[in-house]
This record gives C-alpha cells, structure tokens and sequence, in this order.
C-alpha cells in the first residue's frame, strides 16, 4: 500500500511534525510506503510531487487547519484527520486502511 500525507497544525509546530513521524513509522512498521509533507511555521517541506501522489493509494490530511495546495489530491480517496489522532493512532489507523486497500494485508 501506499500513503501520501500532509500535516499541518494551527501553530505549524511540534504536533505538526509530531504526526508525520507517527505516520511514517506507522506505516513502515506494517510494510506500507509512506510519503508525509509538513506544512508547519517554517513553510512547505518534503513537497510530494505529482507522480508520488499519483501512484499513492489513499491520501491522509489532517484536518486541524486549511491545507494548501489540496486540489493536487482530486480523485484519490482522502482520510481527514485531526493531528492528535494522528499522533495517537497512526498504528490503528494504517491497519484499518490496509483492510480497505490491500484485502487485509499490507505490501509496499
């Protein structure tokens, strides 16, 4: 499976980067291929590009704030989640995602 994210949080701090390295270790410990753009305080960073976004399967946004630059993922199915539950659930969520697009098991 493969994931591209962005994080963004209304301080663009530390929950922010906080949620993509759940994610990406989330992702990782099951297999999965995972792309994360931070978009915190200091601007955009690890932009995907458009052959990334493309090839992912699913496309994970948080939702605590506007993201920029979200027509980029039209037509690719979209999970909206807050940071804190990105933080938190990475794990649970990227299993659940791995059942919808991979039949139950994760390859990268």
């Amino acid at each position: 499976m493969k994931i591209v994210g962005v994080t963004a949080c209304p301080s663009g701090v530390a929950h922010t980067y906080m949620a993509a390295e759940s994610l990406q270790v989330a992702a990782k410990d099951l297999g999965a291929e995972c792309h994360v753009e931070t978009q915190g305080q200091i601007g955009i960073e690890n932009t995907l590009d458009a052959a990334t976004i493309q090839a992912a399967d699913v496309v994970i946004l948080t939702n605590d704030i506007g993201i920029k630059n979200e027509e980029r993922f039209r037509g690719k199915p979209v999970l909206r989640v807050g940071s804190g539950d990105l933080i938190k659930k990475s794990a649970i969520i990227v299993k659940k995602l791995a059942a919808k697009f991979d039949g139950g098991g994760v390859t990268a």
